[in-house]
């Protein structure tokens, strides 16, 4: 049966369940529970120990060593789980599709779990580089992808100037809503707040009208 599953690279879940021993999803369930439980009574990342996880959602430490080979991997797909799936786009303009966008993006930061575990993802991010290249690249790059290519569909259609740097605008659409989930807490996240940001960073992006044309002299 084997010891201590060892995927490539040493991560548990990525090796697939040990042999002759299929995987509980119940037992993951419970595991992965127990430290979004951990996270939502304020105790860091750091301090979350396999034997507290163990402890906690009531199995052995060699459960959890089956699955997962150590914290970080087990981390990660917490983060996985914790993150809301993203929504369908209506497609019927640039500016709604960035609203819905720019929505669950609202919805996730007022959400208590995600919220959570993005502040302790942020603050561990120096000291467990692999934690945040895990994330960006489960959470962040792919929302980053989606925006850019909402952008570029809106650029084809006119919606936006040609010479507009997406990847600049994409910032400029996200960066308002992160820097009130993260940097500034205490800000509200109102209904509305999507609309307001869309409208007011498409007001610079947005094709160049004759009555907004510049003279030359």
């Amino acid at each position: 049966m084997g010891g201590v599953e060892q995927g490539p690279g040493g991560a548990g879940r990525g090796g697939g369940a040990a042999r002759g021993r299929p995987r509980s999803e119940a037992v993951e369930r419970s595991i992965i529970e127990g430290v979004m439980r951990l996270l939502e009574e304020g105790i860091p990342l750091a301090e979350i120990s396999i034997e507290r996880v163990a402890r906690i959602a009531g199995v052995g430490k060699a459960t959890i060593y089956r699955r997962w080979s150590g914290r970080e991997e087990l981390f990660c797909d917490v983060m996985r789980t914790a993150e809301p799936p993203d929504p369908e786009l209506p497609g019927t303009s640039m500016r709604d599709d960035l609203i819905v966008v720019l929505e669950s993006h609202r919805r996730r930061g007022l959400a208590n779990r995600s919220s959570t575990i993005m502040h302790n993802v942020y603050a561990q991010m120096k000291t467990s580089p692999k934690l945040w290249k895990v994330y960006h690249a489960a959470v962040i790059e792919p929302r980053r992808l989606k925006t850019l290519d909402v952008l570029r569909r809106g650029q084809e259609n006119g919606e936006i100037r040609a010479d507009v740097d997406v990847e600049l605008a994409n910032d400029l659409f996200v960066a308002p809503m992160l820097v009130r989930a993260i940097v500034r807490p205490e800000a509200d996240l109102e209904e509305g707040l999507p609309e307001r940001i869309v409208d007011t960073v498409l007001a610079g992006l947005g094709p160049t009208t004759p009555e907004r044309r510049r003279d030359p002299e």
